[in-house]
């Protein structure tokens, strides 16, 4: 045992709590955050409803569209009394500073909310704090709004195939992801007190993602019920994940031609949201051919279904499928996955006929 290791305490983060938002904080870069906040943040802004909307940004250090859309809100309405009550959690301030998703002595922000495989981390027990507080505010909704690394387009996500969720997703995307794998993500956790959703807002950077997800948290705010009627039929394209694919660890992989376990296209990401059809080639294998890709379930199966084949060393589809979230980004491949595999579901969440 290393004699310093009794000595080796990982700190909890600790969250600083606001009664109102700083305009000083209205145009700082979230890199620059931790000049200004001493770490994770929760702001709670008065208005005309007393319940209030939860919105988290920067979960992941890397993704500021959020921030950046939540600045713009604010800037626009500076001010004046919002016409519902606020609630925003501004996350890894850490990571932010050095433009990283997560830091390697950190958990993942958005795996550390309770239902977390790992419940005794810092970043887990600083999640629950968070969660009670805000469930005793009685939220009327959640937000948690997200970048992504490949060709996406804006879309949202929910944990729940309630109308009530339907109606807050439909309001920023007629695409919505239904799902419950990963484990600790925010929205997931939100579920059990509110309606939730997850945005996907597309590359960091895009003025696009910023307008349509700020425009979106102004909806929220303005919103005094949600509808009790069903949306219309038609009116939402409902898709589920069903598989996870990762690179192993163990293994290396390219997307430019240069040999590796594994050589995918390097277009990989302009087939997201696509229909794809059996053969549709991912890559090949390169090394000694022998390594699979892993494919996990994406949600509460028993067992991952077969998605791909390998004849030949070619890396092909073995059934219909719709991918989300394929990325080229080496950093995004090691650090969470390649991306995922969807199929389209009714309301009812049975798995449409293809």
């Amino acid at each position: 045992m290393n004699p310093c290791q009794d000595h080796f305490v990982i700190e909890r983060p600790r969250l600083n709590r606001f009664d109102h938002f700083p305009d000083a904080l209205l145009g700082v870069a979230a890199s620059d955050l931790w000049r200004h906040l001493a770490g994770p943040s929760l702001f709670h802004l008065t208005g005309r409803h007393v319940q209030p909307l939860f919105v988290s940004v920067l979960l992941h250090g890397n993704e500021d569209t959020g921030w950046r859309a939540m600045q713009a809100l604010l800037r626009r309405h500076r001010g004046t009394l919002l016409p519902r009550s606020l609630m925003l959690f501004v996350g890894n301030i850490e990571a932010a500073k050095v433009n990283v998703r997560t830091l390697p002595t950190q958990m993942d922000y958005n795996r550390s909310w309770p239902g977390t495989l790992h419940p005794d981390t810092p970043e887990a027990y600083l999640m629950r704090e968070v969660i009670e507080i805000v469930r005793g505010y009685c939220p009327y909704a959640s937000i948690d709004i997200h970048n992504n690394t490949g060709n996406n387009p804006h879309y949202s996500c929910v944990n729940s195939l309630k109308d009530s969720f339907f109606h807050l997703a439909r309001l920023f995307s007629r695409t919505v992801v239904y799902f419950n794998k990963p484990a600790g993500v925010q929205s997931a956790s939100l579920a059990g007190l509110c309606p939730a959703v997850t945005l996907e807002c597309g590359r960091v950077g895009g003025a696009a993602g910023i307008a349509h997800a700020a425009e979106f948290v102004w909806s929220a705010l303005t919103m005094s019920q949600f509808p009790h009627h069903p949306l219309p039929e038609g009116d939402l394209d409902l898709l589920q994940t069903f598989a996870i694919v990762k690179v192993p660890s163990d293994t290396s992989f390219s997307f430019d031609g240069s040999d590796a376990d594994f050589r995918l296209r390097g277009d990989l990401d302009h087939l997201n949201f696509s229909e794809l059809e059996p053969g549709t080639s991912f890559g090949c294998l390169g090394g000694c051919g022998m390594r699979h890709l892993e494919v996990l379930p994406g949600g509460d199966f028993d067992t991952a279904e077969r998605y791909f084949e390998y004849a030949q060393r070619e890396i092909r589809l073995s059934q219909r499928a719709i991918p989300a979230m394929l990325t080229v980004d080496t950093r995004a491949v090691r650090s969470d996955c390649l991306g995922y595999l969807m199929h389209r579901i009714g309301r009812d969440g049975r798995r449409s006929s293809e």
